[in-house]
């Protein structure tokens, strides 16, 4: 009698599929072709990488967007009006995030709080100027007279006003912002002392008499 062997080989070695060899070997070396294609730098992380040419071709339809003149004008009106809007409702609020060059900063807005809060003189010059302005063409010696002095009156009664004004703004400021910078800051707030209360820009956002 034949002898039988003492290490048998197992039936699993003898009978093993070939594809599943083939399969073990294609899951074994799919991450080095992986590997070689680029990351999109835009997709997380844990999830697959888009192929080389979906990604070559968004790239390159991105880039090669047509964009004639006419488009780019009109990009640039859009971009011009919606900043434009941005600084009218600054100027009605107040938000200093989209205010003008000239009104930004904390110097300017106490510039505008200080004037805003007292009684000028000057805010009025227009409505005193209308008035004199009939005097002087009724033809009636008289009339022309008073309008003439009027007028007198008027201009040196608003360069006492400005005079005090910059003088005490310069003051505070000084005391208020000694490390900031504070150049133009007067004249801006003597500018905006000649305009009506009600037509100033940025609107006030103090009350007369308050204290800035």
């Amino acid at each position: 009698m034949r002898s039988t062997p003492q290490h048998p080989v197992p039936l699993g070695f003898v009978f093993r599929s070939r594809a599943k060899e083939e399969k073990a070997q294609s899951v074994v070396k799919a991450p080095v072709t992986d590997s070689k294609q680029p990351r999109d730098p835009q997709a997380p992380k844990g999830r697959p990488t888009p192929k080389r040419s979906a990604a070559q071709s968004q790239r390159r339809s991105v880039s090669n967007t047509p964009m004639t003149r006419k488009e780019a004008a009109k990009r640039q009106r859009d971009e011009r009006r919606t900043a434009m809007a941005r600084q009218r409702e600054a100027l009605a609020s107040g938000d200093e995030r989209y205010l003008p060059a000239r009104d930004k900063g904390p110097v300017r807005k106490f510039a505008r709080d200080f004037v805003d809060s007292r009684f000028n003189i000057a805010e009025y010059f227009l409505p005193m100027a209308v008035v004199i302005l009939v005097l002087s063409m009724v033809r009636v010696a008289s009339l022309q007279n008073i309008a003439l002095l009027l007028w007198l009156v008027v201009i040196v009664l608003i360069v006492l006003d400005s005079l005090v004004t910059g003088f005490r703004l310069k003051k505070r400021l000084a005391e208020r912002f000694p490390d900031d910078r504070r150049r133009g800051a007067v004249a801006y707030a003597l500018m905006r002392s000649l305009q009506m209360r009600r037509l100033r820009l940025p609107k006030p956002q103090v009350k007369r008499g308050e204290r800035p």
